[in-house]
């Protein structure tokens, strides 16, 4: 069990060691070694992990307790001093409002708590959260190297502050592991807050003012989940005075009366955490922060947290309205960031508005909360976090080749960047195509939800939603893989460690999807099981299916050796104009034209601003609604 806290207090050591270390070559050290580290000890818990329930490792020093409120604190002082600094008064109020509410927790938790003793845990859940974040997370450290060197190569007005950028990405992943391990919840708490700190911080890394206002944007709507987080704790303490319903697990194995309160209202966190509507303005805000930071928040930090507690609660609101509602507002968030994914040309805007869609089927799933949806909400947070994590890499080593992140300044990439191509045509088949896991996990997700109760609307918005993914999907993938006979090859001079996290990314994608009937038999089936009593086992049919569409899979790679050397790149038909390779050609009166391929966006149909204020309204109001809910079972 040593590599419980040793997860969770290494990344930090590391951190305070980089903040100090000026040498470059000293900070490559420390980061690779930090990285080995990290992942080697995140692997080494397949060897601890239980069968059938968790396993806990009490840590029997209360003290850590007072010393995170008082970490807490300062935190909230210091956020404070900055809102001052911008005048970002309503994050100043909010900030004020969390810390009274902390001070009431802590007063009476102090007061009436006796003998109970925080735990780290682990189980299936916590080590697929733990594996995630221990080797995407360091493989995003290690190719934040060789991208923020040509980073600040390219943005010379940019500060230099790669020491407090590699210092906040390592505590990034300390708190993210404390979050996934911790059984009491005023450490859940802790670490939740350490993950908004760290957000906030990245988001605003250059310090220009677009910079500075999304990452207050972000801070101010991971405090409302904060609040609501801290409410919990408070109601918890009013209705458990001994303490004993502060553990994790204690907690959602008590009765529903005692549970429900705080699992609604941590639930609510999770949704401004994971950025759903109507709080998904921060996520896609937060694309203006260097592109390893985006690849960390959308993979294996910050919205993974979110989804994560509320698949913890899953069993509490199974059954319940409040459960349904929650799942609603996945729904609704998962079909409109589809159609807004759409409209959009940016490559990392479609990354953003897929992520959002991605975390609100998650939710969808987690709110319903029977086993078999839960078995898919684990099995999308997996295929998610790796894909994701290889198309945010690919676009930022690609936005600084040929100075773009424009998919239309994308077209023939197959020929300019034709190993990046392959990468990233790996990566967007991973999140729609059959064999992988994604549309496994949706095919699972809709016979579950004709089995719900009201699963027939979730049916609905799956069907439509998915659809919309292939669209906006397909579209990029069309752009990166048509040829352009003129290309000029700029692929060379990438930096080794992007090679290096590329590779095993792209390998860990494929890898995932032949290795998944042996994920979900030894990890996310025996979850299940222990959770509900009973689990979605992969039926012979299943299978037969699955060894069909990997050998289709196949066609394509062996297809390859049947190409010929003798081809010929003709250039494009133009109804009998002469027409050079660069796509000109002579129209009438002898004036030249040059031919140009776009793909549609449909602006007027699916503009972000028109479905963003719709889906507000709409999960606004289902939130509001579960709210009144909640207050009744409260009171």
């Amino acid at each position: 069990m040593i590599p419980l806290p040793f997860l969770v207090v290494f990344p930090a050591l590391v951190a305070a060691l980089l903040l100090l270390v000026a040498n470059e070559t000293w900070r490559r050290l420390a980061v690779w070694a930090g990285a080995a580290i990290i992942g080697a000890a995140s692997l080494s818990l397949l060897f601890i992990t239980p069968q059938s329930g968790p396993l806990f490792y009490p840590v029997g020093y209360e003290a850590l307790t007072e010393v995170m409120f008082a970490v807490e604190m300062a935190i909230a002082v210091f956020l404070i001093y900055l809102g001052i600094k911008h005048r970002k008064y309503l994050a100043i109020f909010l900030i004020l409002f969390q810390a009274a509410l902390l001070v009431s927790f802590e007063t009476g938790r102090a007061s009436v708590v006796h003998g109970v003793v925080p735990n780290l845990f682990i189980d299936q859940l916590s080590l697929i959260m733990g594996l995630i974040i221990g080797i995407i997370g360091s493989l995003i450290c290690i190719y934040s190297l060789g991208y923020m060197s040509t980073y600040h190569e390219q943005h010379p007005t940019v500060p230099d502050r790669r020491r407090s950028f590699f210092f906040l990405v390592f505590v990034f992943l300390s708190a993210m592991f404390g979050l996934v391990f911790s059984d009491y919840l005023p450490w859940v708490f802790f670490f939740w807050e350490i993950t908004t700190l760290c957000s906030f911080l990245l988001i605003g890394y250059s310090k220009t003012d677009e910079s500075v206002n999304n990452a207050f944007l972000a801070l101010n709507m991971n405090i409302l989940g904060g609040i609501a987080f801290a409410g919990a704790l408070i109601y918890i303490m009013a209705v458990s005075p001994g303490g004993e319903m502060l553990q994790l697990h204690s907690l959602i194995q008590s009765s529903h009366a005692i549970a429900l309160v705080p699992a609604v209202l941590i639930g609510f966190a999770g949704i401004t955490k994971s950025a759903l509507m109507p709080f998904s303005g921060w996520l896609v805000g937060a694309m203006v922060a260097p592109t390893p930071v985006s690849a960390l928040l959308h993979s294996s930090t910050m919205v993974k947290a979110g989804v994560y507690v509320i698949v913890r609660f899953a069993p509490v609101l199974t059954g319940t309205m409040e459960g349904l509602i929650i799942g609603l507002v996945g729904g609704v968030t998962f079909l409109l960031a589809s159609a807004m994914a759409i409209s959009q040309s940016n490559a990392k805007k479609v990354l953003a508005y897929s992520t959002i869609a991605n975390l609100g089927l998650i939710v969808a799933c987690a709110g319903v909360g029977t086993y078999k949806l839960v078995w898919a909400a684990i099995l999308l947070i997996i295929f998610h976090a790796i894909a994701k994590s290889l198309l945010f890499l690919c676009v930022g080593t690609v936005e600084h080749r040929i100075g773009s992140r424009d998919i239309e300044d994308m077209t023939g990439l197959i020929v300019r960047m034709p190993r990046i191509s392959v990468m990233m045509f790996i990566g967007i088949a991973g999140m729609f195509l059959a064999p992988f896991g994604m549309l496994i996990s949706k095919w699972v997700a809709i016979e579950a939800f004709i089995e719900a109760q009201f699963g027939l609307a979730f049916v609905a918005i799956l069907a439509f939603g998915g659809s919309l993914t292939v669209l906006f999907w397909s579209k990029w993938m069309g752009k990166i893989v048509s040829v352009c006979p003129v290309a000029e090859k700029v692929e060379n001079g990438i930096p080794t460690e992007k090679w290096i996290v590329l590779s095993i990314l792209t390998a860990l994608t494929v890898l995932i999807c032949l290795a998944f009937p042996v994920i979900s038999a030894h990890l996310i089936e025996p979850f299940v099981l222990s959770v509900y009593g009973q689990t979605t086992r992969l039926s012979q049919d299943n299978l037969t299916i699955m060894a069909m569409m990997h050998f289709l899979l196949m066609i394509m790679p062996f297809s390859m050796l049947l190409y010929r050397n003798d081809k010929r790149i003709v250039p494009a038909y133009m109804g009998g104009r002469p027409t050079t390779p660069d796509l000109t050609f002579s129209g009438s009166m002898g004036m030249k034209q040059h031919v140009s391929l776009c793909n549609y966006y449909f602006e007027e149909v699916f503009g972000e601003q028109k479905l963003f204020m719709v889906g507000s309204a709409l999960c606004l109001g289902l939130i509001l609604l579960v709210g009144t809910l909640t207050a009744g079972v409260a009171l």
